[in-house]
């Protein structure tokens, strides 16, 4: 099985054989399949959300997640909260300002604290790559990995992959040109392994300066002129400028970056006629995306990115916790 478009529930391996992994770290590591089970277990809460009843489910009665963000965010947190609570778990937030870090305590003695309060599972989100990685060694609950420094955001991944098979009915064999600060953004590493693992083929890209070394052995294309890499794209996703990020001058201004880089009506005709436009959020309008393509609702999926999220992470919690549950198959 490679790709969305064949895989179904009757080929994943039977149990927890579908999805091995204690932790969900980053997309680096996960077969097709175990990303293809993964947004078929979303797909239930897609239509529960909606029909509000999932805001019935206890399957996590009793269980504590922990959402410990050591750097800030509006709609990862957020979303995460929410799915814990449509599952019926208590869920704790712990942000950035009030975490120990900030008064000297090192990472391993905030991940030892976190495992001394025998949360059930721990979300994380830290400036640093590789520190989630870290504190889940050191923790014995699953960990979901929020998105660390530049390293991945594997949930965004799976939300965007299944934004588009709802909307495009499949990820296999679509072009999707992904552009902007690809250098900075863990959002394009994890996409790129993503949708490259199930089958579409990716373009990336970005001013020089922003793009990486060796990019290309992510087996995606490298553009730098915006233009050429929009031809026959089914899916263009524009990234956020990782301001926070950079040292140095990357770009001359904001206003040259869209001139060259921005997403609007002319360069979105260059596309195919049904392109859909995607952005992770939050965006900079007018500086990656004019303010007409990204509210039209025929052609742009950002908000339903972030309906997505909520489904995404749904399954992410159920999923990882299911042996501790004693979900059968699951031991």
């Amino acid at each position: 099985m490679t790709s969305l478009q064949t895989a179904s529930s009757d080929r994943f391996p039977a149990g927890s054989a579908a999805f091995p992994h204690k932790h969900l770290l980053g997309i680096a590591g996960m077969q097709p399949w175990e990303i293809a089970f993964v947004l078929q277990e979303a797909e239930q809460w897609v239509a529960l959300n909606r029909s509000g009843a999932a805001k019935h489910d206890d399957r996590l009665r009793g269980l504590t997640i922990i959402n410990a963000f050591f750097e800030n965010s509006t709609r990862t947190l957020l979303s995460f909260e929410i799915a814990g609570k449509r599952l019926g778990a208590d869920v704790v937030n712990m942000h950035a300002a009030q975490s120990s870090t900030k008064k000297g305590e090192t990472l391993i003695d905030t991940a030892m604290t976190l495992n001394a309060m025998r949360a059930d599972a721990i979300v994380i989100r830290h400036n640093s790559s590789g520190a989630v990685n870290l504190i889940s060694e050191k923790v014995d609950c699953p960990v979901l990995n929020a998105g660390d420094g530049t390293h991945e955001h594997p949930t965004q991944a799976l939300l965007d992959a299944l934004t588009i098979k709802r909307r495009k009915g499949r990820v296999d064999g679509l072009i999707v040109t992904i552009c902007g600060d690809i250098l900075h953004s863990r959002v394009a590493r994890s996409n790129m392994l993503c949708l490259t693992a199930l089958g579409a083929q990716v373009r990336v890209v970005a001013p020089p300066a922003l793009m990486p070394v060796g990019v290309d052995l992510f087996g995606v294309q490298p553009f730098h002129h915006f233009d050429e890499a929009l031809h026959g794209s089914d899916v263009v996703m524009m990234l956020r400028l990782q301001n926070e990020r950079m040292q140095g001058d990357f770009i001359p201004s904001p206003r040259e970056f869209f001139h060259l880089y921005g997403l609007d009506a002319r360069r979105l005709a260059l596309a195919k006629p049904d392109a859909l436009v995607m952005h992770p959020g939050p965006m900079n309008r007018g500086v990656e995306i004019a303010s007409h393509i990204a509210d039209d609702l025929e052609r742009s999926a950002i908000t339903e990115q972030v309906e997505m999220g909520v489904a995404v992470r749904m399954a992410c919690l159920d999923i990882l916790t299911r042996k501790a549950r004693g979900v059968e198959g699951w031991a």
